[in-house]
């Protein structure tokens, strides 16, 4: 039998369990039924309808090719691995924190450094070769060093990021750069000391821009700054990020902003990419494509001709790249999520301290991958569903 997981809704409690002795059940959060849960969706580890009484057999000896493990039914292979390491963080952005605060997990309900660690193994042995650490704010996390440093020596890893809002990230950089960490996104949504205090409802501007500077230094790293960009708060601060990459080697990536539960996105506060380019070539008008994007890009990148940087934009809302999208995200609290805006989560971490075997969580991380649906709703939709708040998800 395996032991399930559980509503996200605000009013019950986060680690609630939910069991049944046929299926995997994942519960979303768009109608009361009668027993007091909200929209069961049974999924199940083969082809067959949802509701069906198909189970995942412990005592099985069937098992799943490794090489399609992660292969959802749209014949995406995903490769790539974001895990949260916390959900806290030492600034309280608006976008990403909920005002009216959140339920924190309790410490113990949170993955184990070395729950990750057997996570991490387990995924890079079905084909991921990227992994990357997010938060809330991963660099708050205690074992941060020892996690990174055995990640790092997992073999078939090629990639490990950490994202990250850059207040502690000078003082841990150089044990996270021998590590092996080659990829830093710093998040920095304004160039202006007052208003980062405004979005961030913290001090801390000059820290991030000093570990840009650091990072900046290292050799055979790749560096891209955040930058959720908000209708009449720092959409005038766009030409002045694209200046930053006139000198320097720095990717700077405008990020629509998305609807979470808790941020208060409106349409009045969205600034689509397209509108984006158009304020740009308005002051930078050789403003261009750049022709060696990367596969499974998330980001359309352009670049001023001459300049060392370049500019990418993420454009989950007005323009997916759903057909292209290779990544995994488990949450902090060790739930599998394979779409940033879908709220169906499995407990990995209740499998694990059930006993389960690497067999037994490949299977129902085999589950979960094939449920991936095509591409998520629209922005819109999205802002009238449940989900966590981008904290509890992990950027």
């Amino acid at each position: 039998m395996i032991k399930l997981f559980r509503p996200l809704t605000k009013n019950i409690v986060i680690n609630s369990i939910t069991k049944s002795p046929t299926s995997i059940v994942f519960i979303n959060n768009n109608n009361n039924n009668n027993d007091g849960f909200k929209n069961k969706r049974y999924f199940t580890t083969n082809n067959n309808l949802e509701n069906n009484n198909s189970t995942i057999d412990k005592n099985s000896n069937n098992i799943i090719d490794k090489n399609k493990i992660l292969t959802d039914k749209f014949n995406r292979h995903h490769t790539y691995l974001r895990i949260s390491l916390i959900d806290t963080c030492n600034l309280k952005c608006l976008y990403c924190h909920p005002e009216e605060g959140f339920i924190k997990q309790q410490q113990d309900k949170l993955l184990t450094a070395e729950e990750i660690i057997r996570l991490s193994k387990l995924f890079v042995s079905a084909g991921v070769n990227k992994i990357r650490f997010t938060g809330g704010e991963p660099l708050v996390r205690k074992e941060i060093d020892k996690i990174i440093e055995e990640v790092g020596k997992i073999k078939g890893i090629e990639k490990i990021g950490i994202t990250t809002n850059g207040i502690l990230l000078n003082r841990k950089l150089e044990n996270m750069y021998k590590s092996g960490v080659n990829l830093f996104n710093i998040s920095l949504d304004t160039l202006d000391p007052k208003k980062f205090m405004l979005i961030t409802k913290r001090l801390g501007w000059e820290r991030v821009m000093k570990s840009i500077e650091e990072t900046l230094k290292l050799d055979n790293v790749k560096v891209k700054i955040n930058c959720v960009v908000m209708k009449d708060l720092n959409d005038m601060e766009i030409n002045d990020f694209v200046e930053m990459t006139r000198n320097k080697p720095v990717e700077i990536r405008f990020i629509e902003m998305m609807p979470f539960t808790g941020n208060k996105w409106s349409d009045q506060k969205f600034v689509s990419y397209q509108d984006m380019i158009k304020i740009i070539k308005e002051k930078f008008p050789t403003f261009e494509k750049y022709t060696e994007e990367e596969a499974n890009n998330t980001s359309k990148t352009y670049h001023v001709p001459g300049f060392k940087g370049k500019i990418g934009f993420i454009t989950s809302m007005s323009e997916h790249f759903c057909s292209s999208c290779n990544r995994l995200r488990i949450t902090a609290d060790g739930n599998i999520k394979v779409c940033l805006f879908d709220n169906a989560e499995v407990s990995l971490r209740d499998q694990i301290r059930n006993g389960a075997t690497d067999e037994d969580l490949l299977k129902i991380i085999n589950a979960a991958v094939l449920k991936k649906k095509a591409s998520h709703a629209g922005m819109y939709e999205i802002s009238k569903n449940e989900n966590r708040p981008m904290i509890l998800i992990g950027g």
